[in-house]
């Protein structure tokens, strides 16, 4: 069945990378390096995603990305990436140029800006402006948890801050817009939760607004296990889980891990939840993507038609 990954980075050459951040042999990211990484994992089209930055140095990311998808149409797509948010004028200047002149899938953004006291979460009231636009533009936006470090040491070298601290990054940008009112005042934006959402299932109940939390969507990123899978669908509204794999910053043994969990969870008694994750409820996001797929030929077959029915009828 055909497959989208809608949470896969890309590293332009700008954005440095260490060592100890990238998996063996990414360091130095290419496209060519993301493509045999789908071909050897199955995944038809792959959408990137990138950090924040300053405004002078994201504009030329966005390019970047813009142009690999231009090589490779029928593989990526890409989200934009923004200003930090307290640029308002500077992130309106560039949701106008990622939609009307590149044609970006939607916007990137992280979970809060600036660093210690002085950073503001994305529910903040200064960024009203910011969500009113992409709400006007009916955007889909990936929201992802930031790198912010805990007051207080990390537990174990193993335990650092994508482990420990992301998850919950993410459920406290999820809860600040769900509690300022964002999240129901703007209700055209689709916002996905990059990882299940973090600690979101298990923490939404103690803020009793649940409607809205179930309204996000969430990736499968390093979090298709069985026990979580089974979490999100009794939480998550219906078409709401879309499958991600966090490559290049994991490695492909790490992704299939997870794939084949996400398999073992559906198969054999609900492929057409398989199908769902994999495709469908993308593709319900995102139906441009949809006439990308019409010329892959995945397990050797070719499609004749670029709608979700020809893809069921196909698989």
């Amino acid at each position: 069945m055909p497959c989208i990954d809608i949470h896969h980075h890309f590293f332009p050459p700008d954005l440095q990378k260490t060592k100890a951040q990238t998996p063996p042999g990414h360091l130095h990211w290419t496209p060519e390096l993301s493509l045999k990484a789908m071909d050897d994992l199955a995944v038809d089209v792959s959408i990137f995603v990138c950090e924040e930055d300053r405004k002078e140095r994201l504009r030329e990311r966005n390019l970047f990305a813009h142009r690999v998808c231009q090589q490779y149409p029928s593989r990526f797509g890409f989200f934009a990436t923004l200003p930090f948010f307290d640029d308002v004028e500077g992130c309106l200047e560039e949701i106008q140029f990622a939609f009307d002149q590149l044609h970006a899938d939607g916007i990137s953004l992280a979970s809060s800006y600036g660093l210690g006291a002085v950073a503001k979460y994305v529910g903040d009231d200064s960024y009203e402006s910011i969500w009113r636009e992409l709400d006007k533009r009916n955007a889909v936006v990936f929201l992802h948890g930031a790198q912010t470090p805990s007051s207080t040491p990390y537990p174990h070298a193993f335990l650092g801050v994508p482990i420990t601290e992301v998850p919950n990054e993410t459920f406290k940008a999820a809860a600040h817009l769900v509690v300022s009112g964002r999240k129901r005042r703007y209700p055209n934006v689709k916002i996905i939760l990059a990882h299940m959402g973090g600690t979101l299932a298990s923490m939404a109940a103690r803020t009793a607004i649940l409607e809205d939390f179930k309204s996000f969507y969430f990736d499968t990123a390093l979090s298709a296990y069985g026990p979580t899978l089974a979490t999100m669908e009794a939480f998550a509204k219906p078409g709401h889980i879309l499958f991600g794999t966090d490559f290049p910053a994991v490695s492909t043994t790490t992704v299939s891990w997870f794939s084949r969990q996400l398999r073992e969870h559906y198969l054999p008694a609900n492929s057409d939840g398989l199908r769902d994750v994999f495709y469908r409820n993308t593709l319900a996001l995102l139906p441009n993507r949809a006439r990308y797929l019409k010329n892959k030929a995945p397990r050797g077959r070719k499609h004749d038609t670029v709608t979700l029915l020809a893809f069921d009828n196909i698989y």
